[in-house]
């Protein structure tokens, strides 16, 4: 789906600079600072209009939330939302930036945990190092992960499941649970949905892995 560019986008983050981080090299090794305390920090890569993260950072004060975007225009429909909140949650901070910069902003073993929901699939064979689950970008997400870190996958898009699934076997991740049909499967009730996920759900099985970098060496 295209784009659509909203000129006005760099001036509403502006704005927002209450909860909208333009430059998060100044807060690499210090997020925690920045909320305040010593909780857990979880972030979405890609987070979308906010639904996600927006409902976790409410359903869940005692952790700090991240969402992670690099599209202004993208961002600014998180921003409307948390507008219309009666209050802004005090745990929860909007990111702008590019996934494979994610070490210049987070230091070594910041995160605890990163969502990735319903990444770009880039299908062609010659965009497969821009799929977020390339070993690339796991070099990224095991460099600011804290031991055992965890990172979660959830899509629709079942080429870009197998392809994350060979992805993580390769590099060592540990698997905690594969579910091949999230809405239809027991156990997953308090499962928080993106925007994308209501609208396209009902023409098919939603799938989803979770993983940690248990045992697996970290970079030094």
């Amino acid at each position: 789906m295209r784009l659509r560019n909203n000129p006005k986008a760099n001036d509403i983050l502006a704005a927002h600079d209450d909860i909208v981080i333009l430059d998060g090299k100044q807060y690499r090794g210090k997020w925690n600072e920045l909320f305040g305390n010593s909780n857990p920090i979880y972030i979405e890569i890609g987070m979308g209009k906010g639904d996600f993260i927006i409902e976790n950072a409410l359903r869940y004060p005692n952790i700090n939330y991240i969402g992670i975007e690099k599209f202004p225009s993208v961002m600014v429909g998180a921003i409307k939302k948390i507008d219309q909140l009666e209050k802004i949650p005090s745990n929860l901070k909007l990111l702008k930036e590019d996934a494979i910069l994610l070490t210049e902003v987070f230091g070594k073993d910041e995160v605890n945990r990163i969502h990735l929901n319903f990444s770009d699939p880039w299908p062609k064979k010659r965009h497969t190092k821009r799929r977020l689950t390339s070993p690339a970008f796991l070099d990224v997400y095991q460099n600011i992960l804290i031991d055992n870190g965890e990172l979660i996958l959830k899509t629709d898009n079942r080429l870009l499941f197998e392809y994350s699934l060979v992805s993580f076997q390769n590099y060592g991740l540990h698997f905690e649970d594969v579910c091949l049909d999230l809405h239809h499967s027991e156990g997953y009730e308090d499962n928080i949905q993106t925007e994308y996920e209501r609208k396209f759900s009902p023409f098919g099985p939603i799938y989803q892995v979770k993983t940690t970098f248990k045992g697996v060496n970290k970079n030094g």
